[in-house]
């Protein structure tokens, strides 16, 4: 799976994608409201992790997750 952080502009807010190894779209979702769209893709468990990987994660980087 795969992580990127996306910049908004103006009113639009920063966003985060959640990729699959095919890079298909898994979950697209606000920075500062994940746990619905982590609730509904199964990893509710680790939003503190993913989270805190994603605080870290410099906008318009792609990060390969292992969970």
């Amino acid at each position: 799976m795969y992580i990127i952080k996306v910049k908004g502009v103006a009113k639009i807010p920063d966003y985060v994608q959640l990729r699959d190894e095919q890079f298909t779209l898994l979950a697209y979702f606000r920075v500062d409201r994940p746990e619905k769209s982590l609730d509904k893709i199964g990893l509710s468990d680790k939003a503190d992790y993913i989270m805190n990987l994603i605080k870290e994660l410099p906008f318009g980087q792609i990060m390969k997750l292992e969970l």
